[in-house]
Protein backbone atom coordinates (compact mmCIF):
# COMPACT_ATOMS: atom_id res chain seq x y z
CA UNK A 1 0.00 0.00 0.00
CA UNK A 2 1.65 3.13 -0.97
CA UNK A 3 1.03 6.15 1.47
CA UNK A 4 0.70 9.73 0.04
CA UNK A 5 2.32 12.24 2.16
CA UNK A 6 1.54 15.45 2.81
CA UNK A 7 3.51 18.71 2.03
CA UNK A 8 4.57 20.63 5.57
CA UNK A 9 3.88 24.01 6.25
CA UNK A 10 7.56 24.59 5.09
CA UNK A 11 7.98 23.57 1.76
CA UNK A 12 4.20 24.98 1.51
CA UNK A 13 5.80 28.25 1.99
CA UNK A 14 8.74 27.95 -0.17
CA UNK A 15 6.71 26.50 -3.23
CA UNK A 16 4.55 29.85 -2.92
CA UNK A 17 7.54 31.45 -4.18
CA UNK A 18 8.60 34.85 -3.40
CA UNK A 19 6.65 37.60 -2.15
CA UNK A 20 6.12 39.62 0.71
CA UNK A 21 5.02 38.04 4.39
CA UNK A 22 1.93 39.22 6.24
CA UNK A 23 3.23 41.76 8.64
CA UNK A 24 5.28 43.50 5.64
CA UNK A 25 2.20 44.07 3.94
CA UNK A 26 0.66 44.98 7.42
CA UNK A 27 3.72 47.67 8.08
CA UNK A 28 3.34 48.65 4.30
CA UNK A 29 -0.67 48.97 4.29
CA UNK A 30 -0.31 51.45 7.61
CA UNK A 31 2.30 53.71 5.93
CA UNK A 32 0.75 54.43 2.89
CA UNK A 33 -1.91 57.09 4.24
CA UNK A 34 1.00 58.84 5.77
CA UNK A 35 1.92 59.58 1.99
CA UNK A 36 -0.68 61.46 0.93
CA UNK A 37 0.81 64.08 3.35
CA UNK A 38 4.26 64.29 1.73
CA UNK A 39 2.33 67.24 -0.62
CA UNK A 40 1.50 69.47 2.39
CA UNK A 41 4.90 68.33 3.92
CA UNK A 42 7.16 69.58 1.01
CA UNK A 43 4.73 72.74 0.84
CA UNK A 44 4.85 73.52 4.44
CA UNK A 45 9.08 73.26 4.47
CA UNK A 46 9.71 75.42 1.37
CA UNK A 47 7.14 78.30 2.19
CA UNK A 48 7.28 78.30 6.29
CA UNK A 49 10.35 75.73 7.44
CA UNK A 50 13.08 77.27 5.65
CA UNK A 51 12.24 80.49 5.34
CA UNK A 52 11.91 80.90 9.02
CA UNK A 53 15.31 79.25 9.88
CA UNK A 54 17.00 81.61 6.88
CA UNK A 55 15.63 84.21 8.86
CA UNK A 56 17.30 83.43 11.92
CA UNK A 57 20.26 82.86 10.47
CA UNK A 58 20.08 86.04 8.52
CA UNK A 59 19.62 87.97 12.03
CA UNK A 60 22.75 87.00 13.39
CA UNK A 61 24.50 88.60 10.24
CA UNK A 62 24.74 92.21 8.56
CA UNK A 63 24.01 91.57 4.93
CA UNK A 64 23.18 92.24 1.96
CA UNK A 65 22.16 90.92 -1.52
CA UNK A 66 25.29 89.49 -2.11
CA UNK A 67 27.69 89.01 1.19
CA UNK A 68 26.88 88.26 4.66
CA UNK A 69 28.77 88.68 7.76
CA UNK A 70 28.49 86.71 10.88
CA UNK A 71 28.16 89.56 13.66
CA UNK A 72 26.27 87.49 16.71
CA UNK A 73 23.48 88.80 18.62
CA UNK A 74 24.64 92.45 17.43
CA UNK A 75 21.36 93.15 15.71
CA UNK A 76 19.36 91.89 18.37
CA UNK A 77 21.20 94.26 20.85
CA UNK A 78 20.74 97.35 18.59
CA UNK A 79 17.16 96.03 17.82
CA UNK A 80 16.71 96.74 21.67
CA UNK A 81 18.22 99.73 21.96
CA UNK A 82 16.40 101.44 19.45
CA UNK A 83 14.76 104.54 21.22
CA UNK A 84 11.28 104.07 18.81
CA UNK A 85 11.12 100.54 20.21
CA UNK A 86 9.24 101.43 23.41
CA UNK A 87 6.65 102.96 22.18
CA UNK A 88 6.31 100.59 19.25
CA UNK A 89 5.88 97.43 21.71
CA UNK A 90 3.47 99.30 23.67
CA UNK A 91 1.14 100.66 20.60
CA UNK A 92 1.21 97.08 19.25
CA UNK A 93 -0.24 95.80 22.54
CA UNK A 94 -2.47 98.50 22.44
CA UNK A 95 -3.56 98.37 19.14
CA UNK A 96 -3.99 94.33 18.66
CA UNK A 97 -6.11 94.48 22.20
CA UNK A 98 -8.64 97.12 20.86
CA UNK A 99 -8.88 95.57 17.90
CA UNK A 100 -9.49 91.74 18.33
CA UNK A 101 -11.91 93.10 21.58
CA UNK A 102 -14.02 95.21 19.09
CA UNK A 103 -13.94 92.39 16.38
CA UNK A 104 -15.25 90.15 19.05
CA UNK A 105 -18.13 92.53 20.56
CA UNK A 106 -19.23 93.83 17.59
CA UNK A 107 -18.85 90.39 15.59
CA UNK A 108 -20.90 88.62 17.93
CA UNK A 109 -23.96 91.29 17.99
CA UNK A 110 -23.91 91.57 14.19
CA UNK A 111 -23.56 87.32 14.36
CA UNK A 112 -26.84 87.41 16.77
CA UNK A 113 -28.87 89.89 14.82
CA UNK A 114 -28.13 88.40 11.57
CA UNK A 115 -29.44 85.10 12.64
CA UNK A 116 -32.20 85.88 13.62
CA UNK A 117 -35.46 86.09 11.59
CA UNK A 118 -34.80 89.14 9.62
CA UNK A 119 -36.13 89.29 5.94
CA UNK A 120 -33.52 91.05 4.68
CA UNK A 121 -30.08 89.32 6.49
CA UNK A 122 -29.14 87.48 3.45
CA UNK A 123 -28.06 91.08 1.92
CA UNK A 124 -27.28 92.23 5.01
CA UNK A 125 -24.77 89.42 5.87
CA UNK A 126 -23.31 90.25 2.15
CA UNK A 127 -23.04 94.23 3.30
CA UNK A 128 -20.84 93.03 6.40
CA UNK A 129 -19.03 90.75 4.62
CA UNK A 130 -17.71 93.27 1.84
CA UNK A 131 -14.82 95.48 3.31
CA UNK A 132 -13.28 92.24 4.17
CA UNK A 133 -13.16 91.55 0.04
CA UNK A 134 -11.74 95.32 -0.35
CA UNK A 135 -7.54 95.69 -0.88
CA UNK A 136 -6.43 97.37 2.61
CA UNK A 137 -4.33 99.41 1.05
CA UNK A 138 -7.44 101.20 -0.48
CA UNK A 139 -9.18 101.13 2.42
CA UNK A 140 -6.55 102.93 3.96
CA UNK A 141 -6.27 106.10 1.55
CA UNK A 142 -9.99 105.76 1.12
CA UNK A 143 -10.54 106.53 5.16
CA UNK A 144 -6.94 109.06 4.72
CA UNK A 145 -9.57 111.03 2.81
CA UNK A 146 -12.60 110.75 4.28
CA UNK A 147 -10.64 111.49 7.95
CA UNK A 148 -8.77 114.69 6.50
CA UNK A 149 -9.75 118.20 8.90
CA UNK A 150 -12.18 120.72 7.81
CA UNK A 151 -12.35 118.82 4.06
CA UNK A 152 -13.26 115.15 5.00
CA UNK A 153 -16.57 113.40 4.83
CA UNK A 154 -16.49 112.63 8.81
CA UNK A 155 -15.86 116.24 9.99
CA UNK A 156 -18.64 117.75 7.82
CA UNK A 157 -20.51 114.96 9.40
CA UNK A 158 -19.93 115.56 12.59
CA UNK A 159 -20.46 119.80 11.61
CA UNK A 160 -24.05 119.01 11.06
CA UNK A 161 -24.32 117.64 14.68
CA UNK A 162 -22.67 121.32 15.55
CA UNK A 163 -19.76 118.73 16.62
CA UNK A 164 -16.14 120.17 15.67
CA UNK A 165 -13.79 117.37 14.05
CA UNK A 166 -10.23 117.22 14.84
CA UNK A 167 -7.23 116.23 13.11
CA UNK A 168 -8.16 112.17 13.09
CA UNK A 169 -4.87 111.24 11.47
CA UNK A 170 -2.71 113.83 12.82
CA UNK A 171 -2.90 114.21 16.42
CA UNK A 172 -0.69 111.71 18.13
CA UNK A 173 -3.69 111.46 20.22
CA UNK A 174 -6.10 110.00 17.89
CA UNK A 175 -3.99 109.04 15.27
CA UNK A 176 -3.30 104.82 16.46
CA UNK A 177 -7.23 104.43 17.50
CA UNK A 178 -8.70 106.54 14.11
CA UNK A 179 -6.53 103.34 12.55
CA UNK A 180 -7.32 100.49 14.71
CA UNK A 181 -11.29 101.82 14.43
CA UNK A 182 -10.62 101.09 10.77
CA UNK A 183 -9.09 98.08 10.88
CA UNK A 184 -12.21 96.88 12.92
CA UNK A 185 -14.53 97.89 10.08
CA UNK A 186 -12.25 96.24 8.25
CA UNK A 187 -12.18 93.02 9.91
CA UNK A 188 -15.61 92.46 11.77
CA UNK A 189 -17.50 90.71 9.11
CA UNK A 190 -15.22 87.61 8.98
CA UNK A 191 -15.52 87.70 13.03
CA UNK A 192 -19.28 87.91 12.09
CA UNK A 193 -19.14 84.76 9.57
CA UNK A 194 -17.66 83.38 11.92
CA UNK A 195 -20.09 83.71 14.68
CA UNK A 196 -23.05 82.94 12.87
CA UNK A 197 -21.60 80.05 11.78
CA UNK A 198 -21.03 78.87 15.26
CA UNK A 199 -24.25 80.07 16.63
CA UNK A 200 -26.17 77.79 13.82
CA UNK A 201 -24.93 74.85 14.43
CA UNK A 202 -26.43 75.20 18.04
CA UNK A 203 -28.93 72.68 18.37
CA UNK A 204 -32.32 74.04 18.10
CA UNK A 205 -33.67 71.80 21.29
CA UNK A 206 -31.78 74.21 23.33
CA UNK A 207 -33.23 77.55 22.78
CA UNK A 208 -36.87 75.23 23.01
CA UNK A 209 -35.91 74.28 26.69
CA UNK A 210 -35.24 78.30 27.54
CA UNK A 211 -38.52 79.33 26.03
CA UNK A 212 -40.16 76.44 28.65
CA UNK A 213 -38.92 77.75 31.45
CA UNK A 214 -40.26 81.24 30.26
CA UNK A 215 -36.88 82.75 29.07
CA UNK A 216 -36.76 85.49 26.79
CA UNK A 217 -34.65 86.78 24.41
CA UNK A 218 -31.56 87.73 27.19
CA UNK A 219 -31.37 84.18 29.07
CA UNK A 220 -31.28 82.63 25.36
CA UNK A 221 -28.15 84.77 24.98
CA UNK A 222 -27.12 84.41 27.55
CA UNK A 223 -27.41 81.04 28.83
CA UNK A 224 -27.57 79.39 25.62
CA UNK A 225 -25.98 81.72 22.52
CA UNK A 226 -22.79 82.82 24.12
CA UNK A 227 -21.93 79.85 26.12
CA UNK A 228 -22.02 77.45 23.40
CA UNK A 229 -20.46 79.82 20.70
CA UNK A 230 -17.22 79.44 22.92
CA UNK A 231 -15.36 77.98 20.01
CA UNK A 232 -16.28 80.73 17.66
CA UNK A 233 -15.61 83.52 20.01
CA UNK A 234 -11.75 81.67 20.64
CA UNK A 235 -11.05 81.38 16.93
CA UNK A 236 -12.40 85.44 16.38
CA UNK A 237 -9.99 86.39 19.26
CA UNK A 238 -6.85 84.19 18.19
CA UNK A 239 -7.47 85.42 14.65
CA UNK A 240 -8.20 88.97 15.39
CA UNK A 241 -4.70 89.47 18.05
CA UNK A 242 -2.44 87.50 15.51
CA UNK A 243 -3.56 90.40 12.70
CA UNK A 244 -3.36 93.09 15.34
CA UNK A 245 -0.04 92.22 16.48
CA UNK A 246 1.26 91.90 13.12
CA UNK A 247 -0.29 94.99 11.32
CA UNK A 248 1.41 96.89 8.98
CA UNK A 249 -0.05 97.87 5.63
CA UNK A 250 -3.34 100.05 7.30
CA UNK A 251 -0.74 101.78 9.78
CA UNK A 252 1.58 102.74 6.84
CA UNK A 253 -0.72 103.69 4.59
CA UNK A 254 -2.73 105.92 6.65
CA UNK A 255 -0.05 107.43 9.00
CA UNK A 256 3.31 106.23 8.35
CA UNK A 257 3.50 105.67 12.13
CA UNK A 258 3.13 109.05 12.87
CA UNK A 259 3.04 111.77 13.52
CA UNK A 260 6.45 111.24 15.56
CA UNK A 261 6.19 107.77 16.41
CA UNK A 262 3.07 107.97 17.97
CA UNK A 263 1.67 105.42 15.75
CA UNK A 264 4.15 103.35 15.17
CA UNK A 265 4.39 99.76 15.81
CA UNK A 266 7.12 97.18 15.46
CA UNK A 267 6.14 96.11 12.20
CA UNK A 268 6.33 99.69 11.25
CA UNK A 269 9.76 100.26 12.97
CA UNK A 270 11.07 97.38 11.23
CA UNK A 271 9.95 98.48 7.78
CA UNK A 272 11.85 101.56 8.48
CA UNK A 273 15.01 99.85 9.34
CA UNK A 274 15.07 97.68 6.27
CA UNK A 275 14.15 101.47 4.25
CA UNK A 276 17.66 102.25 6.03
CA UNK A 277 19.47 99.49 4.70
CA UNK A 278 19.69 97.78 7.82
CA UNK A 279 18.80 94.59 6.70
CA UNK A 280 20.41 92.55 9.15
CA UNK A 281 18.80 94.48 11.85
CA UNK A 282 14.81 94.18 10.25
CA UNK A 283 15.38 90.56 9.95
CA UNK A 284 16.46 90.54 13.66
CA UNK A 285 13.48 92.87 14.31
CA UNK A 286 11.26 90.47 12.43
CA UNK A 287 12.37 87.04 14.13
CA UNK A 288 11.23 89.52 17.72
CA UNK A 289 7.74 90.17 16.22
CA UNK A 290 8.12 86.28 15.69
CA UNK A 291 8.80 85.13 19.10
CA UNK A 292 6.61 87.43 20.45
CA UNK A 293 3.59 86.27 18.58
CA UNK A 294 4.27 82.77 19.66
CA UNK A 295 4.86 83.76 23.34
CA UNK A 296 1.50 85.52 23.29
CA UNK A 297 -0.67 83.30 21.17
CA UNK A 298 0.21 80.26 22.43
CA UNK A 299 -0.38 79.96 26.21
CA UNK A 300 -3.78 81.86 24.79
CA UNK A 301 -4.56 79.01 22.76
CA UNK A 302 -4.40 76.88 25.47
CA UNK A 303 -6.50 78.61 27.99
CA UNK A 304 -9.17 79.29 25.29
CA UNK A 305 -8.96 75.65 24.96
CA UNK A 306 -9.13 74.71 28.10
CA UNK A 307 -12.65 76.83 29.18
CA UNK A 308 -13.65 75.59 26.16
CA UNK A 309 -13.34 71.69 27.17
CA UNK A 310 -14.65 72.95 30.35
CA UNK A 311 -17.87 74.76 29.18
Amino acid sequence: MVVESRPSAGSRAKSAGPGPTRPARRRRGAAQPYTLYLPAAVVYFVIFAIPTAMAFYFSLTRWTLFESEFVGLENFRDFFEDQSLRIGLQNTLIYAVVTSGLKVVFGLMLGVLLTSKLRTSGFLRSVVFFPVLVSTVAVGITFSVLLRPDTGLVDKALALFCVSGTDWLGSAETALLSVALVDVWKGVGLATVIYIAGILSIPPSYYEAVAVDGGGAWQRFRHVTFPLSWPATSSVVLLSLIGGLRSFDLIWTMTRGGPGFSSDVIASIIYKQYQAGFYGLSTAGNVVLFVLVTLLILPLSWFLNRKEVAS
